[in-house]
């Protein structure tokens, strides 16, 4: 029992995680997605995790300047360039595929990774993309040996 406010821990504890349930729904319906991170946050530093999704609301979910494709093509380059892991790369790739945003757009979005962070951070990027597009592509006719996908 706390003793300023009477509250049983258990029933504190029952009204966060119910808090914090629904604001990771609330971030799914906004995002689109939630990565495993938000998931682990939510239950365990539940404060933490909404000041960091406040800086992400202000800077990529909030409507200003740039529009949401805008935005997510952004993120899809910006992503590629760290060499950020390949799950969340194609959430973003999702998301801007579910506003409208054509495999092609991504794909050269992903491209403009390739001068400044060069050919091992665009493969990244590349890999995530051809498999949630499901690209395929042409197999020599000539002997050849395997180069696989290049990030793996």
């Amino acid at each position: 029992m706390d003793l300023f406010t009477g509250v049983s821990m258990v029933d504190k504890v029952t009204d966060t995680s119910t808090e914090a349930q629904n604001y990771i729904d609330d971030m799914a319906r906004a995002r689109g997605y939630v990565l495993d991170y938000h998931k682990v946050m939510a239950k365990q530093d539940f404060p933490v995790l909404k000041a960091a999704n406040h800086l992400v609301s202000a800077a990529y979910l909030d409507q200003r300047a740039l529009d949401r494709k805008t935005k997510e093509l952004l993120f899809i380059v910006s992503l590629t360039v760290m060499r950020a892991a390949k799950g969340h790369i194609q959430s973003h790739i999702r998301v801007a595929l579910d506003l409208g945003v054509t495999p092609t757009e991504i794909l050269e979005a992903i491209e403009i990774s390739l001068p400044e962070a060069g050919v091992v951070a665009f493969q990244s990027g590349f890999e995530a993309w051809c498999e949630v597009v499901q690209a395929e592509g042409l197999e020599p006719t000539v002997p050849a040996h395997e180069g696989g996908s290049g990030t793996s």
